[in-house]
């Protein structure tokens, strides 16, 4: 089996957490994801500082954003993951409750590389996360030579 690579999970409801990790966990990923409950946890994990200080693991291979967080909105940290050169290249997958068109598109325009609607169904919503971690934690490769593959 392919060696597991770390999940950025940034997700405010901790039910949803449960359920994202039990859909990852099908799949053994769930060992391999950080949780964090806002936008500013999942900025200072990413620029290792406060809590994450003295994290020595380099970059996920995903993040994994909620758009409605406290502190700091999804939007606002996935405009400065895409503005920072060591951290632009990480894949980012907005998982949201929001169908709206415009929220889809921003998502997009940010630089998102997908947009998953969480399903209200809890099987569907399991799948669907099965088929993100298996993609994204096993299949995918970031670009070669890259800053965050060196950085990893």
């Amino acid at each position: 089996m392919p060696q597991l690579k770390r999940i950025l999970l940034v997700e405010d409801d901790p039910n949803d957490i449960e359920l994202i990790i039990t859909g990852l966990a099908e799949n053994n990923l769930a060992n391999e994801v950080v949780a964090v409950h806002d936008g500013a946890e999942a900025l200072d994990y990413l620029y290792s500082r406060e809590k994450f200080a003295n994290r020595t693991d380099g970059y996920p291979a995903i993040v994994l954003l909620d758009l409605k967080l406290p502190k700091i909105d999804g939007r606002e940290v996935l405009r400065q993951i895409r503005n920072d050169l060591k951290l632009r290249c990480i894949p980012v997958v907005i998982l949201t409750s929001s169908k709206e068109d415009r929220d889809i598109v921003e998502g997009y325009n940010l630089g998102a590389n997908g947009y998953v609607v969480k399903p209200v169904d809890f099987h569907q919503f399991v799948d669907a996360i099965k088929l993100l971690g298996v993609y994204w934690a096993i299949v995918n490769e970031p670009p070669p030579g890259s800053v965050c593959r060196q950085a990893r």
